[in-house]
């Protein structure tokens, strides 16, 4: 027998064993399957697919949808000017995040969300969701409290590195609650009532110590907000206008249960100096905030815009106390260079991913200026005011990458020393001093001012 007739016996004798030890496909959805837990399972073939940078596996009747979401922000900063305070150079792991989201039987969405940079695991999103229809959800978990749109906007979408002051410092971020999320053509709202947050490890412990050694009650807070969207339907310009409250109980969280303490670090998360600072505030009732939001884009020009506004009430046993105010703004406008246009996203109100002009992406020029006071009055809390100056450029390569590029000048009062712990101008003598009451700077002068570069170079897959 020739070599060609004994190929073709081989052949046909193993389209004959595969013919006999193959299923149909028909037949293979009828195999059963068990989890590690012994139980028989459902089996739901998913198709693979990239969705602008992002790997999302899908049912064919697209009930059934999963994806993670994994992101990375690599910081460095220079500093310059001859501040008071020296100031060290220095670079970061900002975000080191990963996600899994979820979304299943149609009606239902999970999340849950930890960010693990510089080697610290904290959880960030955790939550389900129930939308009975496309207008209305219901959350239940760990997340962000519906105020401020520069807070609840994600910091992959962020124009600046840093969020400014104001938002830093007053904005409710993640705290367990529940909410009602309602969306639907030129209207947005979202209410919900939120206690404690999961936080760091040092949040955690002063939260379990307060219920464990004085039983208080952890803190509760009611937050709403509404959004009017003006051209909702026009893809080329839009509009917002939103207003927030919150009424907040103090959370044990905090170092000293029924103290408030707000600080926050001058629009740089490289250096650790908190200059704006009221250290803790005793005696606290209950906070109220107010929030105003204005902001809107035409294709490749945008502006956006926040007034938050902060009421600490005290009350000491049966004595009402001098109500302590703080405020602050910022407002800033941006634009893409080379044909690229702004995105709104209705649903969220808030901005999202923009679309880039060219094949090589597409540059982003911007700038901002933000101000914080926790000046409230001179026989009351004085933490200190600041200003900032910011000049961007963003370069948005792709859909998951965009390099970022700030440059911020600093200008603090001779109150923003950092609950006393920095150097704030000259006394009389010529040397520094902590004091705002020795310094002999004329109006304006005094207070640590400074200057920086920073960087970021940032993944999203």
């Amino acid at each position: 027998m020739s070599n060609l007739k004994q190929m073709k016996w081989v052949v046909m004798l193993i389209a004959v064993w595969l013919s006999s030890n193959t299923t149909t496909a028909q037949e293979t959805d009828t195999v059963v399957r068990y989890n590690q837990y012994g139980v028989k399972v459902n089996r739901t073939p998913l198709h693979a697919e990239e969705r602008n940078g992002i790997l999302v596996l899908e049912s064919k009747d697209q009930k059934y949808k999963i994806w993670y979401d994994a992101r990375v922000q690599v910081d460095g900063a220079i500093f310059f000017g001859e501040p008071l305070n020296p100031i060290g150079n220095g670079t970061s792991i900002r975000r080191a995040r990963f996600a899994v989201k979820s979304a299943f039987g149609e009606k239902w969405y999970g999340e849950f969300d930890m960010d693990i940079s510089n080697s610290e695991l904290e959880l960030k999103d955790a939550y389900l969701e129930f939308s009975p229809n496309n207008s209305l959800g219901f959350r239940v978990g760990h997340f962000k409290e519906g105020f401020s749109i520069e807070s609840t906007t994600t910091s992959r979408y962020l124009t600046f590195i840093e969020r400014p002051m104001v938002v830093h410092i007053f904005a409710p971020s993640r705290h367990i609650g529940l909410s009602t999320i309602y969306s639907k053509n030129w209207l947005f709202g979202m209410g919900g009532v939120h206690f404690q947050t999961v936080g760091d490890p040092e949040e955690r412990l002063f939260s379990e110590d307060n219920n464990k050694d004085y039983g208080v009650d952890e803190g509760v807070s009611f937050t709403g907000k509404l959004v009017a969207m003006p051209f909702y339907s026009d893809f080329n310009k839009g509009f917002h206008f939103g207003v927030a409250g919150s009424y907040r109980t103090p959370k044990t969280h905090a170092e000293i249960r029924g103290h408030e303490r707000y600080s926050v670090r001058s629009l740089t998360s490289i250096n650790r100096k908190k200059y704006i600072d009221t250290d803790l505030i005793p005696f606290v009732d209950h906070v109220v905030l107010g929030g105003f939001e204005l902001a809107g884009y035409y294709k490749n020009f945008r502006f956006q815009s926040e007034y938050i506004l902060n009421n600490v009430h005290r009350k000491k046993f049966s004595e009402v106390l001098p109500t302590e105010k703080f405020d602050g703004f910022y407002a800033f406008g941006s634009v893409l260079l080379f044909g690229g246009k702004y995105n709104y996203n209705t649903s969220e109100a808030e901005f999202t991913q923009p679309t880039r002009g060219q094949t090589w992406g597409d540059v982003e020029l911007s700038f901002r200026y933000d101000y914080l006071s926790l000046n409230s009055r001179m026989d009351g809390i004085m933490g200190g005011a600041g200003e900032g100056y910011t000049f961007g450029v963003n370069y948005h390569v792709n859909n998951n990458v965009k390099i970022m590029l700030n440059y911020a000048y600093l200008n603090h009062d001779r109150y923003a020393s950092g609950k006393n712990k920095l150097f704030v101008g000259y006394d009389e003598t010529g040397a520094l001093t902590r004091n705002p009451k020795k310094v002999v700077d004329a109006m304006g002068k005094a207070g640590d001012d400074f200057s920086f570069v920073s960087v970021r170079f940032e993944v999203d897959f």
